[in-house]
């Protein structure tokens, strides 16, 4: 903590065109900070990428100096040659999505830093131009999606209840342009929770473009500002593989604002964006094809579970093309015309074209660096343009740190959360020590069933645990024996021979992402499958089969597991959970 004497203050200049937010439809709109209590603390400074009031200073006595000088050396934020400098923030924050807002607001409120963050004016569709505080999650992510994932579940339901005698009509329609007009409130809403989040927590919030001119000055159009360290934590954005006709289709974030429900879709992708907008207009009545490349769904999640929920989704109804790459898209009257190539049983490929009302190319997103200026002070990054970290989200370059999807680690909204708590305290708390933690980060994917994975799948236990016991449960809800849902479960845990150690668990059904936060705690702790064996279950429920699995259904042989693909068994990939 430092004295009130040696707190930071500030004087703000504004010019005539700068309002405070809510008041002004100026091009750039500005929230004041709120002045620094007396006796609060803070190790260094922060810029996150946003803008500040023109002339806004921070004006530094020599105890403050020396204060952070000393914390700079075990923090490292910002590098030792920045000690005796003046700079207008501790912290600039690049964007104002999950991760920014996260790091920004604690780094403010929790730690007495003055902060700016800046963010593009808000919008529900991406673009150089249009963001919004709550990024991508709120505004065209999880939120959105999630509420359509509800909308289109009612379908299902309707039916199921006629089961339980309820005299439901055989045809029931959404009023589809009402559910997105409250869609939209909400959206609108959420973008004014996060605004008032930051400015509550005393963060001075820019509206515009920033753009890094060196390792401790952002431009927010036309305006510059300093400050110690740069937080980067502008995401991702869906991009469209390179199909000739891709302009006539959409991404993700145009189809969270489509008009109508289409008669017939097609779906590009394999991976869970795509086939949770799949499940979702298959669930709302549309003819849902989906084109996937390779043999199956899902990469990177369990292949067992993988291979349960594609006969699930098929059983459901979507046609799931294997196989098959779009080569050309072309606008017909009645909407779009899709050619591609199908792999024959031969090896080979045959011509293959559908129409559709619409297609949604979900095949993969991208780090939002274009245009930032990292390249050309020197922050390191991958081919996909992800800024590349450390475990303490630093940079190459010591005053410039990244979170969320811009670093390409794990691209899960809490994840991004975690980051951001973590770079507070480790740059403006007393931990030097903070860091993210990757391990037994838990899942779901919001398809029809259900998945939720939490820990290793099968194949990465194998290589990093050495022996495994498999256990292995497919189920029916009590509900489905009167609804007449066909529809199945699937529990899988994983665990250590060695250890007995819980090292994977994978589940399949109605629900089970509120299933799985329970059991990723569990994990978290170390639980053990003897544990889990003398949990008295919840009676009846689909949950209870998690702790009443007791006959292993398989063990598995990292010695005979390597051998057969090919792979040597090394202490390296025997690694104990």
């Amino acid at each position: 903590m430092v004295s009130a004497a040696a707190r930071v203050t500030t004087s703000v200049a504004m010019s005539g065109s700068q309002k405070i937010l809510g008041r002004s439809a100026a091009p750039r709109r500005l929230h004041t900070m709120q002045a620094m209590r007396p006796g609060a603390s803070f190790r260094g400074n922060l810029l996150a990428f946003g803008s500040r009031p023109s002339g806004a200073r921070v004006r530094l006595s020599l105890q403050t100096m020396q204060t952070r000088a000393e914390s700079s050396s075990s923090s490292g934020g910002g590098g030792a040659d920045t000690a005796e400098k003046e700079f207008d923030f501790d912290l600039f924050t690049l964007g104002a999505g999950s991760g920014g807002t996260r790091a920004s607001r604690m780094s403010a409120a929790n730690h007495g830093a003055k902060v700016a963050v800046c963010e593009l004016p808000f919008g529900f569709v991406s673009s150089d131009a249009i963001g919004g505080a709550g990024g991508t999650c709120v505004l065209r992510g999880c939120v959105p999606k999630k509420l359509m994932v509800y909308a289109a579940a009612f379908p299902k339901e309707f039916r199921e209840s006629r089961g339980f005698g309820w005299d439901t009509p055989e045809e029931a329609h959404i009023d589809w342009p009402k559910f997105m007009t409250k869609k939209k409130d909400e959206l609108r809403r959420l973008n004014g929770v996060y605004n008032r989040m930051l400015n509550n927590a005393g963060v001075t919030y820019i509206e515009g473009r920033g753009k890094l001119i060196d390792e401790h000055t952002v431009d927010v159009d036309g305006k510059q500002y300093t400050a110690k360290n740069i937080l980067i934590a502008v995401g991702g954005r869906a991009v469209k593989p390179p199909i000739e006709g891709a302009e006539h289709a959409m991404t993700s974030d145009e189809i969270l604002e489509i008009e109508e429900v289409p008669k017939k879709l097609i779906v590009v992708g394999a991976g869970y964006i795509a086939l949770e907008f799949a499940c979702i207009f298959n669930n709302l009545g549309s003819q849902v094809d989906v084109f996937i490349r390779g043999d199956g769904v899902l990469r990177g999640f369990d292949k067992e579970i993988c291979a349960f929920v594609a006969e699930e989704y098929q059983r459901n109804g979507l046609r799931i093309h294997y196989g098959t790459s779009p080569t050309k898209i072309e606008k017909t009257d009645a909407g779009v015309r899709v050619t591609a190539d199908r792999k024959t049983e031969g090896g080979g490929k045959a011509p293959f074209s559908q129409e559709a009302d619409h297609i949604l190319l979900a095949t993969g997103r991208k780090p939002n660096t274009k245009n930032l200026g990292l390249e050309s002070i020197g922050v390191d990054m991958d081919d996909k343009g992800a800024i590349k970290v450390d475990e303490f989200s630093r940079t190459n370059v010591p005053s410039i740190y990244a979170v969320g999807d811009v670093t390409d680690r794990i691209n899960l909204t809490p994840v991004a959360l975690m980051e951001g708590m973590m770079f507070a305290r480790n740059v403006f708390g007393d931990q030097a020590d903070a860091k993210p933690a990757y391990d037994n980060v838990a899942s779901a994917v919001f398809t029809s069933p259900q998945i939720a994975s939490c820990g290793l799948t099968e194949e990465e236990a194998v290589q990093q645990c050495g022996d495994l016991k498999i256990f292995t449960s497919t189920y029916r809800g009590m509900r489905a024996t009167i609804s007449g849902d066909e529809g199945k479960g699937f529990i899988k845990l994983i665990v250590a021979k060695d250890t007995d150690k819980l090292v994977g668990a994978h589940l399949v059904g109605p629900e089970v992402g509120e299933i799985m936060q329970g059991i990723s705690v569990a994990m978290k702790m170390g639980v053990t499958k003897k544990q889990l064996d003398s949990t008295v279950g919840i009676h009846p429920s689909s949950a209870e089969e998690i702790v009443t699995m007791r006959d292993t259904t398989r063990e598995v042989s990292a010695v005979e597991w390597h051998k057969e693909h090919g792979q040597k068994t090394t202490e390296d990939n025997a690694r104990k959970m």
